[in-house]
């Protein structure tokens, strides 16, 4: 009877601390770190991305708004596969513009990205954003 009650103990201590640590931040690595910030933390099955510039891995900017869309959407979809997620699992998006005029393209560009309905959706204009970007995006997305 001891031996059950003492193996249940063990049981239920196990499954509560596996439960705690499955809520606690776990930062996702892409690339060589840079310091300032971490591209994406895993809560739970959340997964919280940090803001994507239209930078590719050269450094270089997009000149066009276009372009520069396409990049943020390659990088973040980067960082979601580095969490073990997909841009198919955003559930909200954040938009950051520099020039609402550039509003009606975001539209176009961001429709032409998600099959069916597409995630919840802010979008505001700053007065900058880093490296004089046209956009930047961040996400909050499920687990796959």
């Amino acid at each position: 009877m001891k031996i059950i009650l003492l193996v249940s103990f063990v049981l239920i201590c196990s499954s509560l601390l596996l439960g705690q640590t499955s809520n606690k931040r776990k930062p996702v690595k892409t690339g060589t770190p840079n310091g300032l910030f971490t591209p994406a933390i895993i809560s739970g099955e959340m997964v919280f991305t940090s803001g994507q510039i239209g930078v590719d891995s050269k450094g270089q900017l997009g000149e066009t708004f276009e372009a520069q869309f396409e990049q943020v959407f390659q990088n973040l979809s980067a960082v979601l596969d580095a969490a073990g997620s997909s841009s198919e699992h955003i559930l909200k998006a954040t938009v950051f513009l520099a020039d609402m005029n550039d509003y009606n393209k975001l539209n176009e560009l961001y429709r032409a990205k998600f099959k069916g309905d597409p995630p919840a959706r802010t979008c505001v204009q700053v007065a900058k954003l880093p490296r004089d970007a046209k956009v930047e995006m961040e996400a909050v997305a499920v687990l796959k």
